[in-house]
């Protein structure tokens, strides 16, 4: 059975980069393309915050705190999605799962994490 790729975490200093990849299979992209895909992160002790949506027809909701600063994007093609971080603070520190949903699609949605996801740590 395919297994979920996720890639692109790391440890950087504040004001850095870092773009997240996840490379899906095809029927559960297939799947979730139909309804909604996103990314979550949880840091230790932390609940899980929605952080990024991508709906359908390609309706993009942020959560509030990342607004400007990152960029969802996906590639039909290559059954992937990407999370693009710019300008990261520390509290964007934690663990990112790139994660589907069906329903009403923004970064608050019932996510179901796809893979064991990709540590972001961001240094002051």
């Amino acid at each position: 059975q395919a297994q979920v790729e996720e890639s692109g975490g790391g440890s950087v200093q504040a004001g850095g980069s870092l773009r997240l990849s996840c490379v899906v299979p095809a029927d559960t992209y297939a799947t979730y393309s139909r309804h909604c895909m996103g990314w979550f992160r949880q840091a230790p002790g932390q609940e899980r915050q929605g952080v990024a949506a991508i709906g359908r027809d390609g309706t993009i909701r942020y959560t509030t705190s990342v607004k400007g600063r990152f960029t969802i994007s996906r590639d039909n093609i290559e059954n992937t999605l990407y999370l693009q971080l710019n300008f990261l603070k520390p509290d964007d520190t934690g663990t990112y799962f790139c994660a589907g949903a069906v329903g009403y699609c923004d970064p608050q949605a019932d996510f179901d994490a796809w893979g064991q996801g990709t540590q972001v740590t961001v240094s002051a």
